[in-house]
């Protein structure tokens, strides 16, 4: 129980910053493709490869950080269960190309954002 209140205070701020971030773009961008969902996941990969690489070089504060930052904030931040959803809209609107474009876009950007934020976070000195 001592990890609960972490997770939850840092999953409130992810998810308002999601929220805030969501609503800046939809509103430059239009509602055309779900270009928020898509940034937010990689930008939230690639801060939870900086602060993964971060928490393994041994940091005194490893769990709570992990649990505060990685589990709480960048949990509410990342929309992978709003990536989904978006995926079936775009795919039953008959957009298959951009679904596909989309899933591809989304996984392979948030994989190689994190490997990116882990090497730079490698060659940065402890």
């Amino acid at each position: 129980m001592n990890g609960l209140f972490p997770v939850m205070i840092g999953g409130a701020i992810g998810a308002g910053a999601r929220h805030l971030v969501g609503q800046a773009m939809l509103a430059r961008l239009g509602p055309g493709f779900p270009w928020w969902t898509l940034s937010i996941n990689i930008a939230g990969s690639l801060l939870m490869g900086l602060l993964i690489g971060t928490l393994a070089r041994g940091s005194d504060s490893g769990d709570s950080a992990r649990l505060f930052l990685g589990v709480g904030v960048l949990g509410g931040f990342t929309t992978f269960s709003s990536f989904s959803m978006e995926f079936w809209l775009l795919f039953e609107r008959g957009q298959t190309g951009q679904a596909m474009a989309y899933v591809l876009a989304s996984v392979i950007g948030a994989i190689v954002a994190c490997g990116a934020g882990l090497l730079f976070i490698r060659q940065v000195p402890a």
